[in-house]
């Protein structure tokens, strides 16, 4: 597989999956700040989303068949794209501060950016 760092075992040598990993860690540190009202609603879909990136990345590396993987990677990226659209919607009702926001957004471009060419790497 492409995108690996050397020291590391198994899917965690992955860059894309290291990287959402953090994106994950940082949203759950975000949304701590969320209205509590929030917390069945935005918080948890934000997080939700968020951990299904580096999930199925997991779950594809796992499987053995390249149209199993693409299968789970193709499931990561539409929740990065759907965490695309709660950030927005998070700074649009003042939820998370500008600084907040761009420095999450440029992450997550940056996630989507490796995955998509993880996702190429096995077409």
């Amino acid at each position: 597989m492409r995108q690996e760092t050397s020291g590391q075992v198994g899917y965690r040598k992955l860059i894309v999956w290291q990287k959402s990993h953090q994106l994950a860690k940082d949203i759950y540190k975000v949304t701590n700040d969320f209205l509590k009202s929030e917390l069945f609603g935005l918080t948890s879909q934000m997080r939700r989303c968020a951990v299904s990136v580096p999930a199925n990345l997991v779950g594809g590396y796992s499987r053995k068949t390249i149209k199993d993987k693409l299968n789970f990677f193709v499931i990561a990226r539409s929740s990065l794209t759907e965490l695309e659209y709660y950030l927005d919607l998070s700074f649009e009702l003042n939820y998370i501060k500008e600084e907040s926001y761009h420095k999450l957004t440029a992450t997550r471009s940056e996630v989507g950016r490796l995955l998509n060419g993880f996702i190429n790497s096995f077409q």
